[in-house]
Order: structure tokens, then C-alpha cells, then sequence
């Protein structure tokens, strides 16, 4: 008999209620002429329009909501390159407790301003060589924090799945599923949802080429270790996916599609330009896949999870004025 889920759509629909007024709902955009390009019909969830400017916060306030209040008076602790950073320290914020964040020397400055700006304390260190699970486990336990990470805890998972069961109310069934893939807390919440709302549904998830871990993983049936990704899309350079992510998604996820980090800024160009909205690197993946032709059988109707857009404009320039 199969293991039960760790997070199951009841999860979800409570991680739902638990957000309600506090989650931006975000709004589902549609565009004729990306139609016309295509030849689908495509409904892109904007998550860039999301608190903190990306989904991490349903997660991660879903994730703290749910501490006791001692734990929660004790504060929260994270470890993220950036979107997980700034949501952790929002809802610490919110529920009236503090925030040790650590977060790579080299993470975005745009990133790392919003997150001092919540009110967090940041600890830095080197991505490159130095483990940010051990060093963020290490900094919880000596400091007496609760430890929230950024994609592998049920509960975070369960909160970013809602992004998918409000693209899901709005648009009603769909053929396939396009999510962007780093840790894969948001593709295990999104299958999670679609899944259960839509059994025949196609969940595919995007990676950038450099960053292949779960591909990797999913083909060979165990999680994969890569170096430290070197690729644009920093939400999505790590190395290996979750342990309870990867368990959901081997089930659930039905492909994972691999885009080039050219690719990825003719998607920012391409959403700048034409559907009037700003997206991160790795907030734009799910539609370079799409316009790369990454997307074998193309369906009829799409969903693509446009999963962020914190990036500074100085980057922006760099990366789409090139």
C-alpha cells in the first residue's frame, strides 16, 4: 500500500483559509496575442503582483501561522537566496515575532534590502562553498529559532500550492500545468491542487538548463546532487531537490522541461514588452518553456505559474536591454 502524502488538497484548501486576507489573491492574466504566438490558450498567475513580490509568502506565513505561541515568540529563522528571505521576515512581521535570515554574499541586492526592510536580521555566507541547510539548521538551534526552510516542510508546501487552487477556481480545468522548478515546494503544492481538482491535468515544471537537479532526480528515480548551479534564475540554483518535494513530485509531476538562460530573458523581454508585467529570472521560466517550444504536445489550455519579480532595474537593463 502507497505511503500516505505529507500534504494532502486538505491541506491546501486550509492553508487557503488560513491566508485569506492576509495573501494577495493574485490576478490571472491572458493575453490574445501570446495565444496568437503559440497557438494555445494560456492563463499566466501573477504571483509577481504577490506580497513581497513573489509566491514564498503564502508558504511561508502558512508555515508560521501555525507555530505555537511560545515557539512563535521565540522568533524564526530561514535560509533563502532571496523570495523565502523577504516572505519569512513579512510574516514574522505580521504575527508580531523577529527573523534571523541567512542568505548568500552574493544574493541580489534588491533581495536583500526588502529583507533588512521587514525588520530581519541577516546573517551572511558564501553559496559556493558552504552548506546553507547545515549553517541555517545550526543558527536555529543556537539561537532558539523556530526553523522555517524554503521548500521542504509540509506546511510550506501546502501554502504555495494555493496559488495553484485559486489559478484552478478562476480559470476552471486546464490541460497542463507549467511551473517553475528550484526546490520544488511550489511545483508539490501546485500538483498537490491540480491534481485533485483536475486528475488528468499535465503538471510540468521548468528548470534551467544549468540547474537540471530534479530532472536529473526524476530520471533516475533518486535525488540527484549537482554543483551549485551558475545560471540568472538564482531561485532556482540549488543543488538538489527536497527530500519531501521530490517524493511528491516523482508521484505527481508528469515532465520537467529545460530552458536556457538566453531563453529565460527573451521571456522577461517578452512579458516586459508585450504583456506589460516585470518577472525575475526564475519567474519567467514556465513561459520561456513555453515560447522555446519546450513543451512537447502542446495542450489546448495552459496554466503557467509566473512565480516572481523582484529583480533590481539596473539587472533588468542588464539582462534585457542586451
Amino acid at each position: 500500500m502507497a505511503a500516505a502524502s505529507p500534504v494532502t488538497f486538505d491541506d491546501v484548501r486550509a492553508a487557503a483559509v488560513r491566508l485569506d486576507g492576509i495573501a494577495h489573491r493574485t490576478p490571472v492574466l491572458t493575453s490574445r496575442t501570446l495565444n496568437a504566438l503559440v497557438g494555445a490558450e494560456v492563463f499566466i498567475k501573477c504571483e509577481n503582483f504577490q506580497r513581497v513580490g513573489a509566491f514564498k509568502f503564502r508558504g511561508a506565513y502558512n508555515a508560521a501561522a501555525q507555530l505555537s505561541p511560545d515557539r512563535l515568540a521565540k522568533g524564526i529563522a530561514a535560509y533563502s537566496s532571496g523570495n523565502h528571505a523577504q516572505a519569512t521576515a513579512l510574516a514574522a512581521r505580521e504575527l508580531g515575532t523577529s527573523a534571523v535570515i541567512l542568505m548568500p554574499q552574493d544574493a541580489p541586492r534588491l533581495k536583500r534590502e526588502a529583507t533588512a526592510g521587514y525588520g530581519a536580521e541577516i546573517v551572511t555566507y558564501d553559496r559556493y562553498t558552504e552548506d546553507r541547510s547545515a549553517l541555517g539548521e545550526a543558527l536555529a538551534e543556537d539561537r532558539g529559532l523556530a526553523l522555517i526552510p524554503p521548500y521542504d516542510h509540509p506546511h510550506v508546501i501546502a501554502g504555495q500550492g494555493t496559488a495553484t487552487l485559486e489559478l484552478l477556481e478562476e480559470t476552471g480545468p486546464l490541460d497542463a500545468l507549467v511551473v517553475p522548478v528550484g526546490g520544488g515546494g511550489l511545483i508539490a503544492g501546485s500538483a498537490t491542487a491540480a491534481k485533485a481538482l483536475h486528475p488528468g491535468i499535465r503538471v510540468i515544471g521548468v528548470e534551467p538548463e544549468e540547474g537540471d537537479d530534479t530532472k536529473r532526480s526524476l530520471d533516475s528515480g533518486t535525488r540527484v546532487t549537482l554543483p551549485v548551479p551558475r545560471t540568472i534564475a538564482d531561485g532556482q540554483a540549488l543543488p538538489t531537490p527536497g527530500e519531501i518535494t521530490f517524493e511528491i513530485n516523482r508521484r505527481l509531476v508528469d515532465a520537467i522541461a529545460l530552458v536556457s538562460d538566453a531563453e529565460i530573458v527573451t521571456a522577461m523581454r517578452f512579458a516586459f514588452e508585450r504583456l506589460k508585467i516585470v518577472l525575475e529570472p526564475s519567474g519567467a521560466t514556465g513561459l520561456a518553456a513555453l515560447l522555446a517550444g519546450r513543451l512537447d504536445g502542446l495542450p489546448c489550455r495552459i496554466g503557467i505559474i509566473a512565480s516572481g519579480g523582484n529583480i533590481d532595474t539596473a539587472r533588468f537593463a542588464e539582462l534585457v536591454g542586451g
